[in-house]
């Protein structure tokens, strides 16, 4: 895949949105599944992108299918119910699936695919939607050397790292890992910051001294925007979504057999958060819920 490819995209939203302006600026023919939860995509139609009605049209059209939509249930509908991407699906058409979903339905999704005709990787990714719209994504690919070497030019324009992970589902396992120690980090850096600004600590010298020590790093990073200026735009990822990830995780750490002391305690602090009607608000947020007394825990 060194030439301009056909690609039908399904799940529109901040990160789907990055994708496609990547892939048309690298010279890629995109069509999209046109519905109510993308972004406005204007500018995606100025560049020669066609809106499709269903993702049976969008796997007829194209040569490959991404998809970019939130979690396990959304793939599995828009890959089985009717008029779904299999009834559209080509023999030996490769379906790309770039979200966060639970490896075990990863797999089972797979063995589908598979038995239509069709060949599936799973591609999960990391980083932001500024990253996607740079064409600077971490992609994490579950799928076999072969089809991992045959897709890795077309990932390239979209993609910065683009790392093998192992078999078809090793790509979602590695995301889960990573969203796990990413809102772990978040949550601790979140609650120490709340704990901060109520002992009267200036927000400043809190960054200066974790950003000097051992808690400077990405995710500090991403919340400095919020500490500094109360804005949270530098982590555009809303609380609902980060219960999603670490649900999964749990998930998966359970289906595993693994330690998950740590997982429960994450979970459970998102879980509360959104329980209280915060699911909408962005991440960084989450120091200011944690600093108001009235959503204080574990007295």
């Amino acid at each position: 895949m060194t030439s301009s490819v056909h690609v039908g995209l399904i799940g529109v939203g901040l990160m789907g949105h990055g994708i496609a302006q990547s892939l048309l600026r690298q010279g890629h023919r995109l069509s999209y599944l046109d519905h109510p939860g993308n972004q406005p995509c204007d500018d995606l139609q100025t560049a020669g992108a066609t809106p499709l009605e269903t993702p049976r049209d969008v796997a007829s059209a194209a040569e490959l299918v991404i998809l970019c939509v939130t979690g396990t249930p959304q793939v599995e509908s828009v890959l089985f119910d009717p008029q779904g991407v299999l009834e559209g699906l080509k023999p030996e058409q490769i379906v790309v699936d770039c979200s966060t979903a639970i490896p075990s339905s990863t797999q089972a999704i797979e063995a589908r695919v598979r038995e239509a005709g069709g060949r599936f990787v799973d591609a999960a990714m990391t980083r932001t939607p500024k990253e996607a719209a740079e064409g600077r994504l971490n992609l994490i690919v579950g799928a076999d050397k072969a089809l991992f070497d045959e897709l890795t030019p077309l990932f390239s324009a979209f993609a910065e790292h683009i790392t093998h992970g192992g078999p078809v589902g090793a790509g979602h396992t590695l995301k889960l890992l990573h969203n796990f120690v990413s809102l772990g980090f978040t949550a601790v850096l979140a609650e120490a910051s709340a704990a901060s600004q109520r002992a009267g600590i200036d927000n400043s010298v809190l960054l200066e001294v974790l950003g000097n020590g051992g808690g400077g790093g990405v995710v500090l990073e991403r919340l400095r925007p919020y500490l500094v200026d109360a804005d949270p735009s530098g982590f555009r990822f809303s609380l609902s979504n980060s219960l999603k990830d670490v649900g999964y995780y749990h998930s998966m750490s359970k289906d595993l057999g693994a330690s998950r002391q740590m997982g429960q305690a994450v979970h459970q602090l998102y879980a509360d958060i959104v329980a209280e009607g915060n699911g909408e608000r962005l991440l960084p947020e989450l120091i200011s819920l944690l600093a108001d007394a009235s959503t204080q825990r574990g007295d």
